[in-house]
């Protein structure tokens, strides 16, 4: 059974990146974590998604935009390349 929270050093060793970069990505937005104390804890979905084994809410509502915007300007081109 997969452990609900992780530390920022065990975070580190899942991405094979320093401690301090995993706090880097934290301040960045890329890793989402909650702050308990004067430490940070990461949720084993925000660490999967770290390591790109799953895509979160908002990734799949970009991917989204991006296809509905790829078909508008481009559907007609689409169709006709796969027709070939």
């Amino acid at each position: 059974m997969p452990k609900t929270f992780y530390s920022t050093i065990e975070a580190a060793h899942a991405l094979r990146i320093s401690r301090i970069e995993v706090f880097r990505k934290i301040k960045l937005g890329k890793i989402k974590a909650e702050k308990v104390g004067r430490n940070y804890i990461i949720s084993h979905n925000a660490l999967a998604e770290a390591l790109g084994k799953s895509i979160g809410a908002e990734k799949k509502q970009d991917i989204e935009k991006v296809i509905d915007r790829a078909l508008r300007d481009y559907g007609e081109t689409f169709r006709k390349l796969g027709r070939e």
